[in-house]
């Protein structure tokens, strides 16, 4: 990361979605209650995965979350329950570093 900056612990959360309406849906949701300062909704993904039992291919969106550590549970809690799957992807990975400018905005862009 660069010296300086008021910063808080950031990640990025992968969350798939079942199309570009749930996608938009979600999305829009997740930013307007400021549980995420950034979603890019990546189209055309083809998930392979096991499900039951049995190998599934699904074509998906992929949302790519930009938030605080702090806000990951309830994110998480937020997807479960505005998400059609039983068992919503929810994973999140740390940002080690990156633009001090960008991590302020994300902080300044989201609850506390």
């Amino acid at each position: 990361m660069e010296a300086g900056g008021n910063t808080v612990p950031s990640i990025v959360v992968y969350v798939t979605v079942p199309n570009k309406e749930a996608g938009k849906k979600l999305a829009e949701s997740i930013v307007r209650e400021k549980l995420a300062a950034c979603v890019n909704r990546v189209p055309g993904i083809e998930s392979v995965y096991q499900w039951e039992g049995e190998v599934q291919t699904d074509s998906e969106e992929l949302l790519i979350i930009k938030t605080r550590q702090s806000l990951l549970e309830a994110l998480t809690e937020h997807v479960k329950a505005n998400h059609e799957y039983d068992v919503p992807e929810v994973i999140a990975l740390p940002i080690l570093g990156g633009s001090v400018q960008y991590l302020e905005w994300i902080k300044n862009s989201t609850r506390d």
